[in-house]
């Protein structure tokens, strides 16, 4: 009877981390297409860099009073050089996102970066040794299409601009991989304190190489290479809402990714896409057309069928 017991309770737990991995990166992935919202708002006034930067020097301090308040007092993490490179992957993904976030519209950056979860499920099988094997294949190619759908090369439609956030989607898996291979026993605040950190340093080594580029090329592309700006009290409103919204990012995430299996959390990653759309839509009265919504379903479909969410059997149909 004790032996059942013992062999029950890991059972059981795992059904709960599960559910509460799951349960973490929906409220994770709303609250980026929030933040994702507001940034592409503030793209209008803001320079990336200044963004970065001041928001991480607000982010971290809540991060350390969060991390006081939960008895996780020492953030050190565990293992530096893993939690670091987590750290500038997620910090290059978030340039790669924003970088094409003023051109282009919420849905078309949601999609295009959800190629993430197709990378994390394959990137996933790489480092556990299991083979791809033709559910696998099928789902790169649905995905692949499905970018193509969106991305609608050799027309009057494409931009330079779409391919960027599919970067954004390959740095936002390997992160992921990480975060699940290295990083299991990090504290999630711990996690979240070095992604503001690297994200920090992103952001003052940028404004150093912009500061010495020529004084005119800031007008070619503002939010990328412009000045920083003064900032009033509306400004500083609006920093400290996405400092809020950094954090909540940063700790789901590290949570999310820790909890459950990178598949398991990829399938429920793509609520990311219906969030963006509704936010889009709130925020810049942005319809999504046909060939982005049928592009969006096909990645989505990707990533189910690679999570083994969708039987091979239905595809065949």
């Amino acid at each position: 009877m004790n032996e059942t017991c013992a062999m029950r309770a890991p059972m059981n737990q795992n059904k709960d981390n599960t559910v509460l991995g799951v349960a973490v990166i929906i409220a994770t992935v709303f609250t980026m297409a929030l933040a994702d919202a507001v940034i592409k708002f503030a793209s209008a006034a803001f320079p990336l860099w200044q963004i970065f930067v001041v928001r991480s020097l607000l982010a971290v301090p809540m991060l350390v009073v969060i991390a006081l308040c939960t008895n996780a007092a020492d953030i050190r993490p565990r293992s530096p050089p893993w939690a670091i490179a987590r750290g500038l992957l997620l910090a290059f993904m978030y340039v790669a996102i924003y970088a094409a976030i003023p051109r282009l519209s919420l849905s078309v950056v949601a999609a295009a970066l959800y190629t993430g979860p197709i990378f994390v499920a394959l990137l996933s099988a790489c480092v556990t040794g299991e083979k791809v094997g033709a559910r696998g294949w099928a789902a790169v190619l649905l995905g692949f299409a499905g970018v193509l759908v969106i991305l609608r090369p050799h027309t009057d439609a494409f931009s330079f601009y779409m391919l960027i956030p599919v970067i954004a989607g390959l740095f936002y898996a390997l992160a992921a991989v990480i975060t699940r291979a290295k990083c299991p026993n990090e504290k999630p605040q711990t996690l979240a304190v070095v992604l503001n950190l690297c994200i920090l340093f992103v952001g003052f080594f940028a404004t150093v190489i912009v500061a010495w580029l020529p004084a005119g090329l800031g007008a070619v592309y503002p939010f990328l290479l412009g000045d920083w700006i003064v900032m009033g009290a509306r400004e500083w409103r609006l920093m400290t809402l996405l400092a809020c919204l950094i954090v909540v990012i940063g700790i789901g995430l590290a949570k999310a990714y820790q909890s459950a299996p990178p598949s398991v959390i990829a399938t429920f990653d793509y609520t990311y896409l219906l969030f963006a759309a509704f936010w889009g839509f709130v925020f810049f009265a942005e319809r999504p057309d046909s060939p982005t919504i049928a592009g969006m379903l096909m990645i989505a479909l990707a990533g189910l069928l690679v999570t083994g969410r969708i039987p091979m059997r239905l595809m065949r149909r």
